[in-house]
């Protein structure tokens, strides 16, 4: 399991990820429509040898089924937008103000000295117990 951050930063990169779909499916399959009433759709001769206009060629798809896909695009965007709100609102520190995540901050910093000092006393006792051990051992005689 990742961290909330990078959990965040995936949410994002994917939310842009599906903006730009989205925006490619709109741009690819959308329908020719005039603005207004004196507007006309002009029609361009294809070169059928040219690969690169073969690419951006529009290729409509029905009203139904465009406004169907647009739609479901926009449900995706907004799950993936709301997802992105959970992540930073379980993020912490957002409850806490400066001033008492230092204090929080100043806190462990002092229950990480108490342990280290715990810490150190318990390698000095080791270090004489193993001393104590190897004096008893050395005594010992073989018959």
């Amino acid at each position: 399991m990742t961290d909330r951050l990078t959990q965040l930063q995936d949410a994002v990169d994917q939310l842009a990820n599906q903006f730009v779909a989205s925006l490619f499916y709109v741009h690819k399959h959308h329908d020719y429509a005039t603005l207004g009433p004196n507007d006309t759709v002009r029609q361009e001769l294809k070169n059928e040898a040219d690969p690169a206009a073969k690419e951006q060629d529009v290729n409509p798809y029905p009203a139904e089924v465009f406004k169907a896909a647009q739609k479901e695009l926009a449900q995706d965007l907004i799950l993936k937008e709301q997802q992105i709100e959970f992540l930073i609102s379980v993020l912490p520190g957002l409850e806490n103000s400066e001033k008492d995540q230092e204090r929080m901050i100043r806190q462990l910093e002092e229950e990480i000295k108490a342990q280290d000092e715990i810490h150190k006393v318990a390698l000095k006792e080791n270090e004489e117990t193993l001393a104590k051990l190897e004096s008893v051992i050395r005594g010992i005689k073989r018959p």
